[in-house]
C-alpha cells in the first residue's frame, strides 16, 4: 500500500503541506474562503527548528494501536489506511495518547483528526504531497 513519507533533508518548514491539507479537507472549492481568517486544523503538521524540519502524519501502521485503543470504534482500517468515523468519535483522545508518532490530533470540536491519505477527497495523491514545493513529501510504496 502506498503511504506518505517525508525526507526531512528536503523539508523547508514552509507549512504549505498543512495549508493544502486543510483546504483539501474543508469541502470548499476556494482556498481563500476555506482558510482566510480561520484557525487551521490540518491532518499533517510540521515540526522542527532552524536546523531540521519534518512533516508528521499518520504512518497507517500494519497493526495500529490507535485502532485497538479506540473505545467507540471510530477508528478502523480500510484498504490498509487507518480511517476515522467522525460520527462515532466520543472525544476521549485515547488514540492521541497511544499513537507513537504523534500523528493524531484534536480537531477543535472535541473529536480527533488524522491523515486519511485524502481517500475521501478522491485524489490521486494526498494534497500535502501535491502541494510540497520541494518534493520533501512523497506518496509511494516501500518495504
Amino acid at each position: 500500500m502506498k503511504r506518505v513519507f517525508v525526507n526531512e533533508k528536503w523539508c523547508l518548514g514552509c507549512h504549505l503541506c498543512e495549508y493544502n491539507c486543510a483546504f483539501a479537507n474543508s469541502g470548499l472549492t476556494d482556498m481563500v474562503k476555506a482558510l482566510k481568517n480561520k484557525e487551521i486544523h490540518s491532518n499533517i503538521h510540521v515540526e522542527g527548528n532552524e536546523n531540521i524540519n519534518f512533516a508528521v502524519s499518520c504512518r497507517h501502521c500494519k497493526d495500529p494501536i490507535c485502532v485497538k485503543s479506540c473505545i467507540s470504534g471510530a477508528l478502523s482500517v480500510k484498504d490498509g489506511a487507518v480511517c476515522i468515523d467522525k460520527n462515532k468519535c466520543v472525544g476521549c483522545f485515547t488514540c492521541i495518547l497511544v499513537c507513537p508518532y504523534g500523528a493524531i490530533s484534536d480537531n477543535g470540536n472535541h473529536a480527533v483528526q488524522k491523515c486519511e491519505l485524502c481517500l475521501q477527497n478522491s485524489c490521486a495523491e494526498p494534497a500535502c504531497v501535491k502541494g510540497c514545493p520541494n518534493k520533501a513529501i512523497v506518496f509511494e510504496e516501500r518495504e
